[in-house]
């Protein structure tokens, strides 16, 4: 397996983001403060997929466009600001098939490109099928409440920016609009669990790696599915969390509650490291799962190893497995 430090200097991708010496921090938001960066130059989107910012507009079919080269950069504005995304084609795109989406948010002090190369989330949706969408936060955070950074303390609505960005994916591309799902890592992670409780009207499911729900209130729109990975000896978002709040097994069984799932969950799946459990009898075809890497530390489960994090499993893909998760659960 190649390293997340190896596969950035392949790209030219500067590994300060990340802390030198392989200490770096991806989230940082509970009481450790990494240093900024911009994780390296961003490669600047083809001519042809190129589009000038834009308020957020109303979703509208995007299928029978051209939709020019399979790798661009579009600016929404959402909250008075210019905002990023990367979008990936996969292989065989058709603009007259209804396409799934996968948005993936990278971790505090990371970039859009970190998170795509860490997560082989672009290689992945190449075999797979699906859109695969990688945004950029503000000052590289997510505000997910109670987690963190600038995004958080300036109060940016990130909800409202990631509703921007699904309302020009629809108007440009050809989304299945029952197909749209969301991961993250980290921060990012906290950032997907405040979609499920905000924006179940247009996410179907969401998977979150290492980022418990810190949304200030949760009243989801329809019962939604959520999965979520967390290793056991994470020391930057511990799973028992930090004095009684951000803790993962609560966080997955109110989560259980939300969908009217059964109260106890059971171990669906067990190998070397990793044991997965599943609440039963989720309303309006919902699941809520549960991986735990024992051992593991702060990192993208079978992704590249992020240097001074902890513990990578090589046990299970946490990349492969949501994909199966989100396939069962459409909207």
């Amino acid at each position: 397996m190649r390293t997340w430090s190896a596969l950035l200097v392949s790209v030219g991708v500067a590994t300060s983001a990340c802390g030198g010496g392989g200490s770096g921090d991806l989230d940082g938001g509970l009481g450790r403060d990494a240093a900024d960066g911009d994780g390296g130059a961003v490669v600047d989107a083809p001519a042809d997929g190129a589009t000038p910012p834009i308020d957020a507009p109303a979703a509208t079919s995007g299928c029978g466009r051209v939709p020019g080269a399979n790798d661009r950069t579009w600016t929404v504005t959402s909250g008075g600001r210019d905002r990023t995304f990367r979008v990936h084609l996969p292989t065989g795109y058709s603009p007259t098939t209804p396409t799934p989406v996968v948005v993936n948010f990278h971790g505090r002090n990371s970039t859009s490109q970190q998170q795509a190369l860490l997560s082989g989330m672009n290689g992945f949706a190449d075999g797979h099928g699906f859109i695969a969408v990688h945004p950029d936060g503000v000052g590289q955070t997510w505000n997910g409440g109670l987690c963190c950074g600038e995004a958080q303390t300036a109060n940016v609505d990130d909800v409202g920016f990631t509703r921007a960005l699904l309302d020009k994916l629809d108007a440009e591309l050809c989304v299945d609009p029952d197909r749209v799902f969301a991961t993250g890592l980290s921060n990012g992670g906290f950032m997907v669990h405040r979609l499920a409780c905000e924006l179940a009207d247009r996410i179907a499911a969401v998977a979150a790696v290492a980022g418990p729900n810190g949304a200030p209130t949760c009243s989801p729109a329809r019962p939604i599915a959520v999965l979520h990975f967390h290793g056991d000896a994470d020391m930057v978002v511990p799973y028992d969390g930090i004095a009684g709040q951000l803790a993962v097994r609560p966080t997955m069984t109110a989560w259980a509650q939300r969908d009217g799932c059964g109260p106890t969950s059971t171990v669906d799946l067990r190998a070397g490291e990793v044991t997965c459990e599943q609440w039963p009898g989720c309303q309006a075809g919902s699941a809520v799962r549960l991986c735990t890497i024992a051992g593991g530390g702060h990192q993208w489960p079978g992704g590249l190893t992020i240097p001074g994090l902890g513990h990578n499993t090589t046990d299970i893909s946490a990349t492969a497995a949501m994909w199966d998760f989100f396939v069962a659960h459409p909207r």
